[in-house]
């Protein structure tokens, strides 16, 4: 029997937020995280198949690997600041370097100058390295499926396009969300809706707050080092063509991290998927521009 496919929405690929109710190794929960990932790339072919019966048993198999609640429970204690996972903190040392903030001043900002507004798409926490600068950073946290009450229940994809400037961003942080887009074309237009939310270049120097509006984006290495259809000259391209040009970038043994800095001259070039490369062991993420 033939499944039919249906559209697949950003919450489908972002699992819920969960505290663990105790914490587990480092190496048990990198297990379950591999195996959700394995098991949800085999479900989604399963479905493009049509072959019912696999997507029964892969469903069952995900279950048994402690379902969506445990995943995301690992992935959010992955990211605890006692394990180095705080992608803010790269986020803030670039602030710092572009003197945006001032680590001295522990927040203090003149009463003449209005907070730089960000927006932290997928948030995870209210108490991160960047949280640590209220009266500088005016911060605005969305998450599909929140679980504090300083993070609102969002998709950004559904978020409402801004008609003034009250309800654009100087900064907007994409850390670890594209990853989570369930197909390469959602990708591609989540980059292109990012421009819509961020304040134009001159209206941005009228405020004299940052040279320009900023975007950060985390990606996973592997997306990037070890994809069949991306590498970082094509990431760069992508970007480019959107408006965006890269301040910084820093990679680890497990992500890439970028500043880019939004010029507002949207080109939005069409890019298919095709093959950069192929080896053994590859993965197939891919951003489609269409």
């Amino acid at each position: 029997m033939a499944i039919k496919k249906r559209q697949k929405s950003l919450a489908s690929g972002r699992p819920p937020v969960r505290r663990p109710k105790e914490r587990m190794t480092s190496e048990r929960s990198r297990t379950i995280i591999r195996t959700h990932h394995r098991l949800q790339k085999e479900h989604a072919q399963a479905l493009k198949q049509g072959d019912a019966k696999r997507v029964t048993e892969l469903t069952q198999a995900i279950e048994n690997n402690g379902g969506i609640k445990l995943y995301q429970a690992a992935s959010k204690q992955g990211q605890a600041k006692d394990r180095g996972g705080d992608s803010s903190k790269v986020l803030v040392d670039w602030l710092q370097q572009l003197r945006i903030i001032d680590a001295q001043s522990r927040g203090k900002r003149s009463s003449t100058t209005p907070p730089v507004k960000c927006l932290e798409i997928g948030a995870l926490s209210t108490d991160n390295e960047i949280s640590r600068f209220p009266s500088m950073l005016q911060m605005s946290r969305i998450d599909l499926n929140s679980q504090e009450s300083g993070i609102e229940k969002q998709d950004f994809m559904e978020r409402p396009l801004p008609t003034t400037d009250v309800d654009r961003f100087d900064i907007i942080s994409l850390s670890l969300v594209l990853n989570y887009v369930p197909d390469a074309t959602g990708r591609g237009e989540m980059l292109k809706r990012i421009t819509k939310f961020l304040r134009r270049p001159s209206e941005q120097l009228e405020r004299c707050t940052t040279p320009t509006p900023l975007l950060f984006f985390v990606l996973p290495l592997p997306c990037v080092e070890n994809s069949r259809y991306l590498d970082e000259p094509l990431l760069l391209q992508i970007m480019s063509s959107l408006g965006f040009l890269s301040r910084y970038s820093k990679k680890t043994s497990k992500l890439c991290y970028y500043l880019f800095k939004w010029t507002g001259a949207v080109a939005a070039a069409k890019v298919h998927k095709k093959k950069t490369r192929d080896a053994p062991g590859m993965n197939n993420f891919c951003i489609v521009m269409e």
